[in-house]
């Protein structure tokens, strides 16, 4: 008789509080009242409203509406009423610290970013997610913010020094956009020592009285201790390092060998001359290429490491490469995005070991076009692990000894190198943009310390691998959308309003112009670019041309890759060090194998929200490593104080030039109040700093000669002094000064 009644009373409370869940308000019936209202709602008002009496219900919507406004949905002014962020002239957005004390609001539905004045930072951290109004604007035109509400704080640890002074102690931030020094209670000190480097976790953030209250929570050591540049940036930027155990023992349990049940069913190329090619250091091998000629043009093999036949979607190594996004890659060390075991071990195309792969298969003609493509499962074995240097050796020097000692896959490489010349070929024809920029390669010792410093030439053999990858990735683009299946694409929107206003004023000042309206497309960046290669001011063009440009995000909806000229564009190659990869190959099994063989746990909104993480992470990925080798090339400067070098200048801003060494590949900022006794003005549209009463010009790709006059680790800063004696600068200023205007109309005739 109890479980009669029991069952009765949890059928009844069933109904009941289905009935409740029905008729309570959601969040788009909130905002639908608030819409209609001609003032802000309190909840006494929204309660009548909705028909909810006192008690549960009422504390229910209570704590919806508390939801709504920490997400910045709706805001509670002081009247302890509701009402629309929009309406209220409230701008909802994430805060970008500046080293200066200033900051700007970037709104969350787009617009012009709100100027935060010191002030206002004063209770801000970068990161933050506030909502703010705009006040005014400043003295440059730009609207001004004041702070309504802190949403959400973004930082909960942060890394820096700990500084012990007049019997207080505090923790200054390494990095340089948060601009609040932690407090540090005696007895939350721990063991650090004055000088030492250690994590911070917030216990009270600032505000209008207080100071931001930090706990010591672990000792990395001393600021110049091995390494140390890296294990700064890892808490700088809260990357993930350590690998919990469930992951790694996830990857142990794959082994180290294909397994025989695992090949079964799949397409077997072992017996193709399949080959990797990739940097000295790369231990990673994720794709690897063959081609064969035939009546029409190639037939084009680009076999990828199957990394979803051993990351299934929900497990404990799927979870935690998505918390990562992609594999961070600095100096000496690497914090893959996949345990060792799988990144370097069984997902690694190393030579001579069976491995699992994912193959696009491509026909591709004489004119370098992609015909048709089909992708399938396959087990394949390396035939050789080749660097890009070898292979250059190979196919364009042609070096004897180099063929020779690969004189088993020569005939292959050649007609890889031919193929790669229509591709690129396909590649000019679509107008697809060349920006070739320098980067550098930093070698370290084995007390991890600068060794040298070295610039990283790319060569045919780098180009033919990037070609090969660009074709699968488009192919595996376009065979997604012809199976209308939603994944993530790699897009790219082109030039943005003010880039394009601010690039065309520039060009305008050399006497250029770029074709296509407002609406440029790639092949007028290209016509652009191709018609001042052979200028002294070339390198200065294509930093504007990519100024002006937006950045490669990762999205559900196909909109193009502009700079690579591509209408259908996804990352399918680097499964092991992009989870955008992993998704992508998910999908592919899905269509392939169809859906009860391919689970694909992805929707439209769920990849929304993983193509920001993951365009996020990227970002992350990229501050840190920029951070750790600006951190690196300071180091290296400390001893060259006094020091004169030949330098070229790579920026030019209002406050001085920045010059980069040309022997060290080391920049530095040549501040204003350096350059001379005068008054010197910033033109933005011709980039240039001129004095006001010498006449005296910095320009981008001028050369100067400059002495080392500063090192700041801590700011990551260089500053030079112009060389005493250096005249060089002069002389071209004084040329400019007699010959501008002839240089312009050259460049008029040039440009047409």
């Amino acid at each position: 008789m109890r479980v009669v009644n029991a069952r009765a009373w949890i059928a009844y409370d069933r109904r009941f509080y289905t009935t409740a869940i029905m008729n309570f308000p959601n969040t788009a019936k909130i905002l639908e009242l608030l819409r209609a209202s001609e003032a802000p709602l309190d909840l006494d008002a929204l309660a009548t409203a909705c028909g909810i009496a006192a008690g549960s219900p009422r504390k229910r919507l209570a704590r919806l509406l508390r939801s709504m406004a920490r997400r910045g949905e709706i805001i509670r002014n002081r009247g302890g009423a509701y009402g629309l962020t929009g309406r209220m002239d409230l701008v909802r957005g994430r805060v970008i610290g500046h080293r200066d004390g200033y900051g700007f609001l970037v709104p969350e539905t787009g617009g012009d970013d709100l100027f935060l004045s010191p002030r206002q930072m004063r209770t801000l951290m970068h990161g933050d997610r506030v909502v703010a109004r705009i006040v005014g604007f400043d003295t440059r035109g730009r609207p001004e913010g004041a702070l309504a509400e802190v949403l959400e704080r973004n930082t909960t640890q942060l890394v820096g020094r700990f500084v012990h002074e007049a019997g207080v102690s505090f923790v200054v931030p390494e990095d340089p956009r948060l601009r609040h020094d932690a407090l540090i209670a005696h007895t939350d000190s721990g063991k650090a020592r004055p000088g030492d480097m250690v994590v911070v976790k917030i216990l009270e953030y600032p505000d209008k009285r207080h100071q931001l209250v930090g706990r010591i929570i672990k000792v990395l050591g001393t600021q110049m201790a091995p390494g140390m540049e890296i294990e700064v940036a890892i808490h700088n930027h809260n990357l993930p390092a350590v690998f919990p155990e469930p992951a790694l023992a996830a990857a142990a349990a794959c082994g180290d060998r294909v397994k025989a049940a695992a090949r079964r069913g799949r397409d077997d190329l072992r017996e193709l001359q399949l080959v990797t090619i990739d940097g000295k250091d790369a231990r990673d091998f994720d794709d690897a290429v063959h081609c064969r000629a035939t009546r029409t043009g190639w037939k084009l093999w680009v076999a990828i490491a199957d990394v979803a036949a051993y990351v299934k979607p929900g497990g404990a190594l799927d979870v935690e490469a998505e918390l990562r996004g992609n594999s961070v890659y600095f100096p000496d060390r690497v914090i893959p995005m996949l345990p060792e075991a799988l990144s370097n071990g069984l997902c690694s195309l190393r030579p001579d070991e069976d491995r699992l792969c994912m193959v696009c298969e491509m026909q591709v003609t004489r004119a370098g076009e992609v015909r048709r493509s089909r992708f399938f499962e396959a087990v394949m074995r390396s035939r050789a692990r080749l660097t890009y240097s070898e292979m250059a050796a190979i196919i364009v020097d042609r070096d004897p000894a180099a063929r020779k000692r690969r004189k088993d896959l020569t005939a292959h490489l050649d007609e890889l190198y031919r193929l790669y010349k229509a591709l690129q070929k396909a590649r000019n024809k679509r107008g697809a943009l060349e920006l070739d920029s320098v980067e550098t390669r930093i070698t370290l010792d084995a007390n991890s310390k600068v060794e040298r410093i070295e610039a990283m030439v790319r060569n045919d053999a780098h180009r033919l691998i990037e070609e090969c990858m660009v074709a699968a990735n488009g192919a595996a683009a376009r065979f997604v959308l012809r199976h209308k299946l939603p994944c993530l694409y790699r897009v790219h929107d082109g030039a943005k309003a003010d880039g394009l206003e601010a690039l065309r004023l520039f060009l305008a000042g050399l006497g250029l112009t770029l074709g296509g309206g407002e609406k440029p497309t790639p092949k007028h960046y290209r016509n652009l670019l191709t018609r001042t290669a052979g200028r002294p001011d070339a390198p200065v063009i294509q930093t504007m041309v990519l100024r002006s440009m937006s950045q490669a995000v990762y999205s559900p909806s196909n909109i193009g890759h502009f700079g690579l000229a591509l209408d259908h564009y996804a990352h399918f190659t680097s499964p092991i060090r992009r989870y955008a990869d992993l998704v992508l190959h998910r999908c592919l099994k899905r269509i392939i194998k169809g859906a009860r063989r391919a689970p694909y746990p992805y929707d439209q909104d769920r990849l929304v929200i993983l193509g920001e993480h993951l365009s996020v992470t990227e970002r992350r990925a990229d501050d840190a490593t920029r951070e750790v080798i600006s951190w690196l090339k300071c180091e290296y400067m400390r001893d060259k104080l006094g020091r004169i070098y030949t330098g070229t200048v790579t920026g030019v801003s209002a406050f001085g030039i920045f010059v980069q060494l040309d022997e060290l590949l080391v920049e530095g900022l040549v501040h204003v109040s350096m350059l001379g006794r005068d008054y010197f003005h910033f033109d933005p549209s011709r980039q240039v700093l001129e004095g006001e009463s010498t006449g005296q010009q910095y320009h981008y790709g001028d050369t100067l000669k400059v002495r080392v006059s500063k090192v700041n680790l801590e700011n990551r800063k260089i500053d030079f002094q112009i060389a005493d004696g250096d005249s060089g600068a002069a002389r071209k200023a004084s040329q400019r000064r007699t010959g501008h205007r002839s240089g312009h109309r050259s460049g008029r005739r040039r440009g047409r």
